[in-house]
């Protein structure tokens, strides 16, 4: 790490810095299969890894020096299916298996399957992993040992009346929990005893399709607590310490959205005392490898309570490293290789600065945050800075986000000295963060790490519903003249379309001159349009270095008659489409606007889409940092192109089957009539001419597989 931390340091007898394993299987994907790999390449161990149908072409499996295919997309048919894997692992020959988190990482099945098959399992032994995997064993253990754990009822009987009993005598609000699991399924609050039996029946159920056993616990809900996290690690030499603490409490329906560490505005002394029970608890379950210890912190009393242990390397894990300097996925293969730990002495375990970590999701914060499927048409991520920014992450541009599997896109984290610089530099790598193609949450995350009561530090798990006006992205609103203005600019920077695509980007606006060329514009979520008017103006010569740059210049006519100069330097090539994420720069009525732009070719039919960034300039009434919008140009536009002999194509709208091809090359077709039926989300979509033309070439046949922009008929002047 370079940003000035004190890394863990060796202690003495330590062993030397060589590889344990000569090959390891990497049974996950994603994210963490590409962390794991990054490691183990820098300790020259070998990788296998395996995947399903879906992540066929993922990051991972390029990674990897080997990597084997186990089966169709779904993970049940793939990544949980603990035969296949262990026949990869035998049949590449390792000697390790990482299990990453989620899938059977947390599973004492699949680790004594493999200790049977003479394969290390990279995680705690097997005794560990069932007591830790019962949340009522945990309770009883922790009990035992000393550590502080809420009024619970974690017994046997599972009648509905002893539950309820047990309800009244923990005392309400209660928490219902699945005594397996986890993610937050099988879960509900209750308040009053009238609500207690149909949330039950609800967590059972939950329960039952989700872990396959509908056993319940009964714990006291504490309201708004914090949630504190110790990162503990153990060795099988009796050595056991904990590396800091994370505050994961800004958490919707319990899963966490943002971590950082140290936990702002947490006691010494509490902070000493969680440290000694953390490692008091991994002792207590004879622990090895990465855990994690989970408190629940009450703020009013101070006390804080045993959550549950997590029995593997978690989504997190960054934080801690950057905070302390230790690569946990290092210590975990040395540890199962049955080294002691690097380091043994808790005071030799230092931290240093603030580290914030804002986890970046496919989905959508107005809807509900519904998970997102589709291309990453548009990824450009901050530029890591080592110690400084990070990005772990699985997928790089053009990638799909699958259905089968967690919509995460990556995790982005900062660090900093001080906790503000720290938060600083969050908002700022947010803001550089581009996605296109599919909703994401960079907004909403912008907006909770410049909250205000976030700002301050100490927030609870009720932080996103306290705040939830704040933090939640508002309707969307017309965005200012200025921004129209940008926005029509920033298409005629397309010097050609993209994959030959629609005639009016840059071609047909350069093609007008000083004529006026009528596009619509379409803010996303308003039923409400802006119809402009955009005429190029002189061009000429821009003075400054390298003697000077050719201007390029728009005239841009508001509904209500108001009209915007836009001028700025022409863009060319591949520049020009953005491909490179260059920035970009233009003056709207002399306000200078830096930017990046994406542009998106919809086809005949679909128009076109200009996403910006904004980077800097604006105005007060300029607020949005991400703006796109829909374009449509009339069809009278674009007779000028079509006569000039221009070939549009129409591409296909959405991913689908074609079920009728109902033209061929040479035919004349007249505007509305029909091309091609696309049949998607089992319906059928005729495909239709757009206006008078004749078909120049058909690209695709009755039954082929389409996905969205791939192009399927091309047209010429009639």
């Amino acid at each position: 790490m370079s940003h000035g931390s004190t890394s863990a340091t060796p202690a003495e007898g330590s062993p030397p810095s060589s590889k344990p394993f000569t090959k390891l299987l990497i049974a996950n994907r994603g994210e963490i299969a590409c962390r794991i790999i990054r490691t183990a390449r820098k300790m020259g161990i070998k990788t296998v890894a395996v995947y399903s149908d879906a992540d066929a072409r993922s990051q991972f499996v390029r990674m990897a020096d080997e990597a084997h295919w186990i089966g169709p997309s779904p993970t049940t048919e793939s990544y949980l299916v603990k035969e296949k894997i262990l026949e990869v692992a035998k049949r590449a020959g390792v000697q390790a298996l990482h299990p990453g988190y989620g899938f059977l990482s947390e599973n004492p099945d699949f680790a004594e399957m493999c200790q049977s098959a003479g394969v290390v399992f990279v995680g705690p032994p097997v005794p560990a992993l069932r007591s830790m995997g019962s949340k009522a064993a945990a309770k009883r253990i922790m009990t035992e040992a000393g550590v502080p754990v809420t009024p619970a009822y974690y017994g046997e009987d599972q009648d509905d009346a002893r539950l309820l009993a047990e309800a009244e005598k923990v005392g309400y609000p209660v928490m219902i929990k699945a005594v397996t699991g986890g993610g937050g399924k099988g879960m509900r609050r209750v308040m009053a005893a009238a609500d207690f039996i149909p949330a039950l029946e609800a967590c059972r159920r939950e329960a039952l399709k989700s872990f396959g056993r509908d056993r319940m616990l009964i714990e006291k809900y504490l309201v708004n607590p914090r949630h504190i996290e110790l990162q503990v690690f153990g060795d099988r030499h009796g050595n056991a310490v904990h590396l800091h603490e994370r505050d994961c409490s800004v958490q919707r329906r319990h899963q966490k959205v943002l971590e950082e560490s140290p936990a702002p505005g947490l006691g010494e002394a509490i902070r000493e005392e969680m440290g000694r029970a953390a490692v008091l608890a991994a002792k207590a379950v004879g622990y090895t490898g990465a855990g994690t210890v989970e408190f629940l912190l009450d703020p009013a009393s101070q006390r804080f309570y045993f959550c549950e242990m997590n029995t593997r390397l978690q989504v997190e894990h960054c934080v801690t490293e950057m905070v302390t300097g230790v690569d946990l996925v290092e210590w975990q293969l040395r540890v199962a290789a049955g080294e002691p730990l690097p380091v043994r002495e808790q005071a030799d375990i230092r931290a240093r600065g603030h580290a914030i970590e804002a986890r970046i999701y496919a989905e959508n914060p107005a809807k509900g945050f519904l998970p997102a499927t589709g291309s990453l048409k548009r990824l450009r991520t901050p530029v890591s800075e080592e110690g400084v920014v990070r990005v772990e992450t699985g997928v790089v541009e053009g990638d799909e986000v699958s259905m089968y599997y967690d919509p995460m896109i990556a995790k982005l984290l900062t660090w900093a000295p001080s906790r503000p610089e720290a938060l600083r530099r969050m908002a700022r790598v947010l803001r550089d963060y581009q996605i296109a193609g599919l909703p994401n949450n960079l907004e909403f995350l912008e907006r909770c790490v410049g909250h205000p009561a976030f700002e301050r530090g100490g927030v609870t798990t009720g932080f996103l519903v306290e705040y939830e006006a704040d933090v939640s992205i508002p309707p969307p609103s017309p965005p200012s003249p200025h921004l129209l203005a940008l926005a029509a600019y920033a298409l005629t920077q397309q010097r050609e379309a993209p994959r030959g695509g629609t005639p009016w980007l840059g071609g047909a606006w350069r093609g007008v001159g000083r004529r006026t060329l009528p596009v619509e514009f379409v803010v996303d979520g308003l039923e409400e349009s802006f119809a402009l008017k955009a005429g190029v103006m002189d061009g000429g010569v821009q003075e400054g270095g390298g003697g000077g740059r050719h201007a390029w210049g728009l005239r841009v006519e508001m509904p209500d008659g108001q009209a915007y100069r836009v001028s700025g330097p022409r863009c060319e090539g591949d520049r020009a489409s953005g491909a490179h994420g260059d920035e970009w720069e233009a003056t709207v009525e002399g306000v200078t606007y830096k930017y990046s732009a994406w542009i998106e070719d919809g086809g005949m039919r679909g128009g076109a889409r200009v996403q910006l960034w904004l980077r800097s300039g604006g105005l007060v009434d300029d607020p949005l940092q991400r703006t796109t919008f829909s374009l449509r140009v009339p069809a009278a536009a674009l007779g000028h192109e079509l006569a000039g002999g221009v070939i549009p194509r129409i591409l296909a709208p959405m991913p689908g089957k074609l079920v009728k091809v109902l033209v061929k090359a040479g035919e004349a077709v007249r505007k509305g009539q029909s091309l091609l039926i696309l049949e998607a989300m089992k319906m059928e979509h005729v495909i239709a001419a757009p206006q008078d033309a004749t078909v120049d070439s058909v690209a695709r046949a009755v039954g082929d597989v389409v996905q969205e922009g791939i192009p399927l008929v091309s047209l010429k002047a009639a």
